[in-house]
């Protein structure tokens, strides 16, 4: 698992050398992965790491939706490289610095955190737990932690940030329709969401074929966990009662003159999620951009097989502190934040790892997860010798 998200799924179908046979073996390979190791954690205090969440939740969802959260895209490779692209970078410890104490505080847009891990934007929300993003929702309040509400939430903008003091940021898809994307941030900005987070790295799609092949193979009831929805708007609420728009997968057109329109549509702190290039980044500061955050969307837009933590120092050196860089995919250690971080990184988003929590012990895990990197993090800067997030900087890191 350390090695991968994917490891339980990937393995009957991708690193198998009998990748052709009969479905019914497939499918059986995959069942005998899926108990394979110790007994999942019964509570969430059992947990020794994230990790331990990602077990439970294999043995709590059906393969279906397990393998729609694990899969990326192709053949998985950018989501193995997610993970092994933090064994390039190593720690530079200082010893004797009489660190005892740690501030993980950290101030974005005006708004002070307890720690620089934020809650990624996931969709389909409620194939991982009945009330949806909520409970996630609950416990990064709990722990004074941002959040993105992704667009393709089961749970509405509205609903969500009555469950907090502070209303979460809002990431956006934005559709063929103008009309339709600009109601859509009009709704954020009137819900009083102080961030807007324009994700452009799946314009063209993704072949999710780990999620396809093992989704076709799960003998299980769609209706039997989820009723299907009526309409787009029923399955996703914030949409509901926005202008006429294309509903599609389909690739549509995204470019730097959208990124104009949606900057002048709105006062909300402008963010593009996706950058992993210098050259991006810096158009980025030249169309007026408030913020990036570097993604390959966990390895699921495409499958470039580079990871994010190798892309961030291009894009911190484009940037040079004019804007926060934010990054995620991959994270699942208290290093991989430490080594972000001191590359140039202003905060952590997290996904599957919370999902894991979600979808394991609800509020409670999502809590859990959150302490346990948290508590990683305040290890690694101890050792370090670095007392505050501001201390942390590339000479920590080779």
């Amino acid at each position: 698992m350390a090695g991968s998200p994917l490891l339980a799924c990937a393995l009957p179908f991708a690193a198998r050398a009998d990748y052709q046979e009969d479905q019914s073996k497939v499918y059986q390979a995959l069942i005998d992965s899926l108990s394979a190791g110790a007994p999942p954690i019964a509570r969430p205090g059992d947990a020794l790491s994230v990790l331990d969440f990602e077990a439970a939740a294999r043995d709590r969802l059906s393969p279906a939706h397990f393998a729609y959260l694990a899969s990326g895209t192709d053949d998985d490779a950018t989501v193995r490289a997610n993970r092994t692209g933090f064994e390039h970078f190593q720690l530079r410890p200082r010893r004797l610095t009489g660190v005892t104490e740690t501030d993980l505080q950290v101030d974005l847009f005006a708004q002070r955190w307890r720690s620089p891990i934020m809650l990624a934007p996931v969709g389909n929300d409620m194939a991982f737990h009945p009330q949806g993003i909520l409970p996630a929702t609950q416990a990064a309040e709990q722990r004074q932690s941002g959040q993105i509400l992704s667009t393709g939430s089961n749970v509405s903008l509205e609903t969500v940030n009555k469950a907090r003091s502070t209303p979460v940021w809002f990431q956006l898809y934005a559709r063929r329709s103008w009309d339709w994307t600009r109601a859509l941030v009009a709704r954020a900005e009137a819900a009083g969401c102080p961030a807007l987070v324009l994700t452009v790295d799946l314009a063209a799609g993704s072949n999710r074929e780990t999620r396809n092949r093992i989704g076709e193979l799960d003998p299980g009831d769609c209706a039997a966990c989820h009723a299907r929805p009526r309409s787009v708007a029923e399955k996703y609420p914030t949409l509901a009662g926005l202008p006429a728009g294309s509903e599609s997968d389909a690739p549509f057109k995204l470019d730097w003159p959208l990124v104009d329109k949606i900057r002048d549509a709105t006062t909300m702190k402008l963010l593009v999620k996706g950058i992993v290039t210098r050259e991006d980044a810096t158009l980025c500061l030249e169309h007026g951009v408030d913020g990036i955050i570097v993604s390959n969307h966990g390895g699921r837009a495409e499958n470039s097989g580079r990871s994010t933590i190798e892309s961030l120092p291009e894009v911190v050196q484009a940037v040079e502190g004019r804007v926060p860089v934010l990054v995620d995919s991959g994270f699942r250690r208290g290093t991989d934040i430490f080594k972000a971080l001191a590359l140039g990184a202003d905060a952590v988003c997290i996904g599957r790892p919370y999902i894991w929590g979600l979808a394991s012990f609800g509020q409670a895990g999502v809590e859990a997860v959150l302490e346990l990197l948290e508590r990683e993090l305040a290890l690694v800067m101890r050792q370090c010798g670095t007392a505050s997030i501001a201390d942390i900087s590339r000479e920590y890191i080779v």
